[in-house]
């Protein structure tokens, strides 16, 4: 049953059809790993956080500088040095009190990612590199968690949820590029604002996943070119010989 404080916190969110009390009681015994606490992790752990998520992981090895702070709006210049996820974790506490932080100092790798992962309901990818977003699907897959995809680069966005059975980024993106095919953020730039919208939308999806309602981004990518604020949401296929979701799996 919830709390006074909780009833009244959540009001606006409970009227929403479909969610109620018992959408309330589902969101606080949830689980939801936030992987990277920048930018795109930033938004969305801020609106997972208000939302009543019961329990939030936190994953970055990480320390704030300054050329984040443009685009990662949980981290302030006081923050300047420390670990992305205490600094994460202090706003997200003073948001709201009444839920849990679970901070993971580390980079999620091969080696830790099959500990890190199976203790959430839903991850959200807010990662920068390739390295990370294959790792990231290939565990997801291989353990049956649904996750959101994110990424931004310059004025561009896309994002896309992957629930088991649906199309998951290797059915996209088989492989990684090569070293130096693709420019970095602190090669080609991104759009702080940018950032933030991705994230809210992954935001959103979690929600919904939890929830059980509205229609996810599933086996559809949205993109989004901030430069001309167009939007597109494409139709995405699983690949019955995916590496990752295929017949050869993982």
């Amino acid at each position: 049953m919830l709390s006074k404080d909780q009833f009244i916190r959540y009001s606006r969110q409970m009227i929403l059809p479909g969610i109620g009390e018992a959408g309330q009681q589902k969101l606080l015994s949830a689980r939801v790993l936030v992987v990277g606490a920048g930018g795109l992790g930033s938004s969305a752990l801020y609106y997972l956080a208000a939302a009543g998520i019961g329990t939030l992981g936190i994953a970055d090895g990480d320390r704030v500088s300054l050329t984040n702070l443009h685009r990662q709006i949980l981290h302030f210049t006081d923050d300047l040095d420390k670990p992305k996820t205490n600094s994460a974790a202090e706003k997200l506490m003073r948001l709201n009190p009444g839920i849990r932080i679970v901070t993971h100092d580390i980079r999620i790798e091969a080696s830790n990612v099959d500990r890190v992962i199976p203790g959430y309901d839903f991850i959200v990818d807010g990662t920068d590199n390739f390295d990370s977003k294959f790792l990231i699907n290939d565990a997801c897959v291989k353990l049956k968690k649904a996750f959101s995809h994110g990424g931004i680069l310059g004025f561009q966005g896309q994002t896309f949820t992957y629930v088991p059975g649906s199309a998951c980024y290797r059915c996209v993106f088989r492989e990684p590029p090569s070293p130096g095919a693709c420019p970095s953020c602190a090669e080609a730039g991104v759009l702080g604002p940018l950032a933030g919208l991705i994230g809210t939308v992954q935001a959103a999806e979690s929600i919904k996943f939890l929830l059980g309602s509205g229609k996810l981004l599933r086996n559809r990518l949205l993109t989004v070119d901030a430069s001309d604020m167009e939007f597109r949401t494409i139709d995405i296929r699983r690949n019955p010989l995916c590496p990752a979701c295929g017949k050869a799996g993982v």
